[in-house]
């Protein structure tokens, strides 16, 4: 369907997917996020981070008719899944640890889909940073970075919301700046 619909070939559409996915972990890695807002630079912070942006780029095209979107957010998590699996590896976990933490951490992934969906869907910049807050940085009491993250995100999804859908299939996407909300 992908094929005919823009008349990629396999190799084309795997430089698609890849880029599409390069670019939401590049939104992930904005320097503000870490070096202000606290987020830890850690796998696990990258994590949280990369989550987010997929979780506002899934919730955008959840709604698009058409095989070909469904197939890309599909190929384009499953690109974030296998990167998520190689992070693991690389921290040494061995094949038999790797199946159970994936579990584990696709749990995560879907509950924060669902709770800054859901904020998001409502416009709720409190409820939005409270689940950032209770996700990203759970050891820390009153959070500084929650705040603008949540504004961030919101800003991030009404953006998404603009940018037409063959655009954001063909790897054209763009998140704001979070140096704005600094």
């Amino acid at each position: 369907m992908f094929q005919k619909l823009f008349g990629f070939g396999q190799r084309s559409r795997r430089v698609v997917i890849d880029g599409l996915y390069e670019r939401i972990v590049a939104a992930s890695r904005q320097p503000v996020f870490y070096a202000h807002w606290g987020v830890p630079d850690t796998p696990l912070g990258r994590f949280e981070m990369i989550a987010l942006h997929m979780i506002l780029f899934l919730r955008r095209v959840r709604n698009e008719d058409g095989a070909a979107v469904r197939e890309v957010a599909q190929e384009v998590t499953d690109v974030f899944f296998a990167d998520v699996e190689h992070a693991i590896r690389e921290l040494g976990i061995g094949d038999m640890g790797v199946p159970k933490r994936i579990k584990k951490l696709a749990r995560m992934f879907y509950g924060r889909a669902a709770a800054y969906g859901e904020a998001i869907d409502a416009d709720d910049a409190e409820a939005l940073a409270a689940a950032v807050a209770r996700n990203i940085r759970p050891d820390e009491e009153d959070w500084a970075g929650a705040q603008p993250l949540a504004r961030y995100a919101l800003d991030a999804a009404a953006s998404l919301e603009n940018q037409k859908a063959e655009r954001l299939i063909a790897a054209d996407i763009s998140f704001p700046d979070a140096e704005r909300e600094r």
